[in-house]
């Protein structure tokens, strides 16, 4: 229609989406991405990656051409994934959970045993001693030597989470006797006992005049819900807390400043009572 000033909307450009096969280029850099999505945005994911923002921008720019979408927002707002974003990580996963298992089934095949063992344990965990723990990781890494242990310290609900959508190979927890979740399996029982340091009043006092009431009006490092004995329930509300520590070596340092009174593991204190650091209260035990 002549002499009319309206013109004909041009149509969209669709995206291209992806195109040709996935390379070893295309798996390093949805490595990259997958890293940056999992640390939460370029800053947390440079040590990880061993790389600089710029370069690991520069990653994520060339496989969003490569993808035809954009996968995340960056700038002064921060780090975020676009919906196209969230749904390529899901695919990125489930293409890592492949790979994996083709690996692990090609070894098998010729009997050797490989890949990834990703084990999450608690981030309380007993790391002193030769403890069970200690030992089967001995004797499945001497067993299986073409194995890669990728060993995760977590809280206990990180590493529940972690066993259950894939992402751990297996999981250790610390539970209260009889709190596991449906599918646990019970591995051992830790008993921890109450010490003080060299510095605190009770160091030096005899093990028969330290009565519940001297104990009750000492300040105490608190202890975690999912300790848990006969005798403990009955007596630990009568305790003062005054500080908390969510690591063992953390606890310990409290109690070594001899401001503090606190439960740790024995073989885990048996150094520090061996060098005259900390001494035993008495049998007061919570497993």
């Amino acid at each position: 229609m002549t002499g009319s000033s309206h013109k004909t909307p041009r149509p969209r450009k669709r995206a291209r989406g992806f195109q040709g096969h996935v390379s070893e280029i295309d798996l390093r850099l949805l490595r990259v991405f997958h890293t940056v999505a999992e640390q939460g945005g370029f800053s947390a994911a440079e040590i990880t990656l061993g790389k600089s923002k710029s370069s690991i921008s520069l990653d994520i720019s060339a496989l969003e051409t490569r993808l035809g979408l954009t996968i995340c927002l960056r700038g002064r707002s921060g780090f975020a994934l676009t919906d196209e974003g969230r749904e390529v990580l899901e695919a990125t996963r489930s293409l890592f959970i492949n790979l994996e298992h083709f690996r692990q089934q090609i070894n098998q095949a010729s009997g050797v045993l490989s890949g990834t063992f990703t084990l999450y344990v608690p981030d309380n965990i007993q790391t002193h001693g030769e403890t069970p723990l200690v030992k089967a990781i001995h004797t499945f890494t001497q067993s299986h030597p073409g194995v890669f242990m990728h060993l995760h310290s977590a809280s206990t609900k990180e590493v529940e989470v972690a066993v259950m959508n894939g992402q751990a190979t297996a999981g250790i927890a610390l539970y209260a006797q009889g709190r596991a979740p449906q599918g646990c399996r019970p591995l051992v029982a830790e008993a921890s006992y109450l010490f003080c340091g060299a510095r605190h009043p009770l160091f030096d006092v005899p093990e028969e005049e330290i009565t519940l009431d001297v104990l009750a009006s000492q300040s105490m490092v608190s202890v975690g819900e999912v300790a848990t004995s006969d005798m403990w329930e009955s007596i630990r509300h009568h305790f003062t807390y005054r500080a908390k520590a969510d690591k063992l070596d953390a606890r310990a340092l409290l109690i070594l400043s001899g401001s503090y009174i606190g439960f740790l593991p024995e073989v885990f204190a048996a150094p520090l009572v061996a060098q005259g650091s900390c001494a035993g209260l008495r049998s007061t035990t919570c497993a």
